[in-house]
């Protein structure tokens, strides 16, 4: 049977193109020898349970441990329930064990138990009756709140003592956070900030991306199987636009190899890897739209919203960068500052924000293109101005971002303009104060530089102008525009501001300044 990039669940073997998952996380099978109770925490879609499982079955195979990954999911709807949640947990773990395990392995029937000790009770007394050390990975404990969470650790606290007799010998728990930050109060507003009451771990672990070597492994067992070459050249570029995030590696190769280019005598090109991230983004799966769901998180707006901007940071919380990056949406780049985890994720999450101000776009003639298809940046900027000036006002009140209002309102226009004959791409980075866009439509290629005028600060346009002509420079062109946005306390009324006017760069590009 042939084998496929997998791109939903847990990665097997026989049926799926993986690396060996244990690669990732060479300190496990130490921990479980050592008999300690440790934390792995990563974003979704990275390997997590593919590599739980798969050192689960290779623990049970060794003869030397019973071993199981456990899910707690089941006891999320019940935050302070704590008796309603532990049944619907130990009923799942029933169903679940009952599947996983060999009917010598299984526990014995769960006792009835007062609330708050039914999950201690049943691990001690399924150590007790088994006849060799219990290994327990506890999956999606970040699922649980409030007192149903607290009752949880506590009680694997509380067992921990009686170990390896009287309870799991180790236990591992599973979720996208670090102990210190699953959430613990009422509305889920409020985060443990402490190792306690589960202050009895030994470490806290993470998994890390694929490095370069590893894509390029992983897309060489496609080629082992089918004759399919990869280009080295298509190779990095996949590495390049994904930093390694497995699910990303995954759904590029899938898309390029089951739909892009199916013939295994097709070899697969650096184009092919553009169109397929293209396609990925547009699309937006699963995952990635399971990333555009936390930027409504007030501590992750504080970070993103600012990136977009260009703006420093300000007094952000340590604890809230370290989350973000536990949630694989920011990284720390190799000057050590905080940036987009990769080019693809720096694409989604502002093309994310736009998605309400697009729909509250009105109807809009494409009279930018000229009778043979091709873009005419003229019409193209006199419909603009047209635009903003009936709309733009109006429209920046339907952007999430106050702070990059305008920013969001200006490329939901554009995404009109380039929407299925085109694309938009973005540079944005803290402390840079400005916004890059590069519309590419047929032969054309539009630089566009933004900039906001802020109350008390002088005009951007000597800056504006400085920063254009890197961006020209970069994309081999000789004319862009400039975007200033004025968006001072005492700004003239819209009608009043708004003009367009001709500069050029100290190299002498050419550029349309455009105040908004």
């Amino acid at each position: 049977m042939p084998r496929w990039f997998n791109t939903a669940g847990p990665c097997r073997s026989t049926k799926h193109y993986m690396l060996p998952p244990l690669v990732r996380l060479p300190k496990l099978v130490r921990l479980i020898e050592q008999e300690t109770y440790f934390v792995i925490h990563a974003p979704r879609q990275i390997g997590k349970t593919t590599t739980i499982l798969s050192l689960s079955e290779q623990l049970n195979a060794s003869g030397h441990y019973t071993a199981a990954v456990l899910s707690v999911e089941a006891g999320a709807p019940f935050e302070d329930d704590i008796g309603a949640a532990e049944l619907a947990i130990l009923a799942s773990w029933r169903d679940n064990l009952e599947f996983s395990l060999p009917a010598k392995l299984h526990p014995p029937p769960w006792d009835d138990a007062p609330a708050g000790h039914r999950i201690s009770h049943a691990l001690q007394k399924w150590s007790q009756s088994s006849s060799l050390p219990l290994v327990i990975f506890i999956d999606e404990v970040d699922a649980l709140r409030n007192q149903t969470l607290v009752s949880l650790l506590r009680q694997l606290r509380e067992g921990y003592q009686r170990r390896p007799k009287g309870f799991p010998s180790s236990i591992c728990l599973i979720g996208l956070r670090d102990v210190r930050d699953y959430k613990v109060a009422a509305g889920g507003s409020e985060r443990l900030n402490t190792s306690s009451p589960f202050n009895i771990k030994v470490e806290s672990l993470t998994l890390r991306n694929f490095n370069k070597s590893e894509v390029a492994e992983l897309y060489q067992q496609h080629t082992d199987d089918t004759g399919q070459i990869f280009l080295p050249e298509a190779t990095g570029l996949a590495f390049e636009l994904t930093q390694g995030q497995p699910w990303l590696v995954n759904a590029l190769a899938r898309q390029l190899t089951e739909e892009i280019a199916p013939e295994p005598t097709t070899n697969i090109t650096p184009a092919m890897v553009e169109e397929a991230k293209e396609i990925l983004i547009r699309r937006q799966d699963t995952h990635l739209d399971s990333l555009a769901e936390r930027l409504r998180e007030d501590r992750i707006k504080a970070i993103i919203e600012p990136m977009l901007a260009g703006l420093e940071l300000g007094n952000i919380p340590n604890e809230d960068i370290q989350f973000i990056q536990d949630l694989g949406l920011c990284r720390i780049d190799a000057l050590g500052g905080l940036t987009i985890a990769n080019p693809i994720y720096r694409e989604v999450l502002p093309r994310v924000l736009t998605v309400t101000p697009m729909a509250s776009l009105p109807q809009i003639q494409p009279t930018w293109l000229t009778t043979t298809g091709e873009l005419d940046t003229d019409r193209l900027l006199h419909t603009f101005m047209d635009f903003w000036l009936q709309h733009g006002e109006a429209l920046l009140k339907s952007a999430s971002y106050p702070e990059i209002a305008p920013h969001l309102v200006l490329m939901a226009f554009l995404h009109r303009v380039v929407n299925g004959g085109g694309t938009l791409e973005r540079e944005y980075a803290i402390g840079r104060d400005r916004m890059d866009l590069c519309l590419r439509y047929g032969s054309v290629i539009l630089g566009i530089e933004l900039k906001v005028w802020r109350t008390s600060r002088p005009d951007p346009l000597t800056k504006g102008l400085e920063q254009l002509e890197g961006y020209l420079d970069r994309l081999n062109q000789s004319s862009g525009w400039l975007v200033i946005f004025d968006r001072r306390n005492n700004a003239l009324a819209l009608e009043e501001r708004m003009e367009t006017s001709l500069s050029q760069t100290a190299k002498g590009q050419k550029v349309i300044v455009i105040r908004l």
